[in-house]
């Protein structure tokens, strides 16, 4: 069963499914106490004031069949080609995802469909970096990929996926994974003031919540399949 990118607002039966979900116990305390600091946001010091040249993670976020979807995309400035990373369930059909409301479920951490779609997209907040940057961060991005073998909508979603890459490159988070993508991403942009580029000294801040230890491997990537991440509460 295919599920493309919808516009928002048609959150269907599954809002309920995780309203149940959540009741359930699978809630996760909120709000982190570095919201309370973000006036402290400390100002990068790029090398240069042209991003061209540079390389850049790009925090996104886009309509789904539920929630929305929340991944980066990042590379060089000004080149075509463009690499995606973000977690969603792996499998085309919807009972793996409704299932994953209550129980870790197989993933996957590349690209989905839609997620090259400007039509779909709904928040967007570039940071950009140096060469050296660039190596060290890409290098954690693909390390996530590598370690993120499950899905689940409370404990470890695709909000919670693309949150442990912003406090890695020393961003200020907004500390909620079960917050929308859309509001995700643009808090994550108030939080650190809109800047442009990466801090040459990251900023301390609460850790992210961290992928769950399953001893299990990922099947191959399907040619397409649903992500959804999780509501908020």
């Amino acid at each position: 069963m295919q599920h493309r990118p919808a516009k928002r607002g048609s959150l269907g039966f599954l809002v309920g499914l995780c309203v149940v979900a959540i009741s359930a116990g699978l809630g996760i305390q909120a709000a982190s106490a570095q919201d309370a600091s973000a006036t402290a946001v400390t100002s990068a010091k790029p090398q240069s004031t042209n991003p061209k040249g540079m390389y850049y993670v790009d925090f996104r976020a886009r309509t789904a069949a539920s929630y929305g979807h929340a991944f980066v995309w990042f590379g060089r400035a000004g080149q075509r080609q463009i690499e995606v990373a973000g977690l969603h369930p792996a499998t085309e059909s919807v009972i793996p995802y409704i299932v994953g409301h209550v129980l870790p479920v197989l993933a996957e951490t590349g690209k989905s469909y839609g997620d090259l779609d400007e039509e779909y997209l709904t928040a967007s907040y570039r940071v950009y970096m140096d060469e050296a940057q660039a190596k060290e961060v890409f290098a954690y991005i693909k390390h996530l990929q590598a370690t993120s073998p499950v899905w689940n909508a409370a404990t470890w979603n695709c909000v919670a996926f693309i949150q442990a890459i912003a406090s890695h490159m020393g961003l200020r988070v907004p500390g909620n994974h079960l917050l929308y993508p859309e509001e995700w991403v643009n808090r994550l942009r108030e939080l650190n003031g809109g800047r442009r580029y990466m801090a040459s000294q990251p900023v301390a801040q609460a850790p992210t919540p961290r992928a769950p230890a399953v001893a299990t491997r990922k099947p191959a990537a399907p040619a397409r399949q649903i992500v959804e991440a999780a509501p908020r509460t």
